[in-house]
């Protein structure tokens, strides 16, 4: 189930913040061992100060197992501020219809790998899914990420290809790095929801109707 935790909400979602903040940590410092900023068990950076929205999955038992991170591009955001360098000397797309999907990650000790709900593929569909249908209600169009070619491939086979991809592919540490497009629209999602099998309501309404 998705929840998302903006400015508006926030305050009455602490908790599940901090167990998204708790994920990202064991997701990209202990298992990844990117350079992040871990603090208390949490990790955040400069982008999270700037007031984004967050798609969180919760399952059965009220765990957080994954999310996403949307921010516009009208302001400082990582493809512009640290991954421009992706961009081959082109400006980065600045636009109040377009939103920077980030931190996306999936807690892939509580999930299994089997096409169920409690899977890692099922997750990752309903973030995806979560945060595309979130965004066209706020009139998005479109969404810019950075990306590698793992996860290129994994979008590919779950019907979320990009739409574009922005300037070149370029090594970054152990890894390539390449920025791509995503139209916010509904034959993405509904490419998604049939990958998945999902076709129920994937927000918890409950939950942000009582914010």
């Amino acid at each position: 189930m998705i929840t998302i935790v903006d400015a508006i909400n926030a305050a009455q979602h602490k908790h599940l913040l901090g167990e998204m903040f708790k994920l990202r940590a064991r997701v990209f410092a202990d298992r990844l061992g990117w350079a992040v900023n871990v603090q208390n068990g949490m990790e955040s950076d400069m982008f999270d100060k700037l007031d984004p929205a967050y798609a969180i999955s919760t399952n059965d038992d009220g765990e957080v197992v994954g999310c996403m991170r949307l921010l516009q591009t009208t302001g400082p955001h990582m493809l512009s501020d640290i991954f421009a360098c992706l961009l081959d000397d082109e400006p980065a797309i600045r636009s109040s219809r377009v939103w920077e999907a980030t931190r996306f990650c999936v807690d892939t000790t509580r999930l299994s790998g089997t096409g169920t709900r409690n899977s890692i593929s099922y997750v990752t569909s309903e973030v995806m899914i979560g945060s595309f249908e979130y965004a066209m209600e706020a009139g998005i169009t479109d969404a810019v990420a950075v990306i590698d070619p793992v996860m290129d491939r994994v979008m590919r086979r779950s019907g979320n290809a990009p739409s574009d991809y922005l300037g070149s592919p370029k090594p970054m540490g152990k890894v390539t790095a390449l920025a791509v497009l995503m139209d916010c629209s509904p034959e993405r999602i509904n490419r998604l929801r049939d990958f998945a099998g999902i076709r129920h309501d994937v927000f918890d309404r409950q939950s942000q109707m009582a914010d």
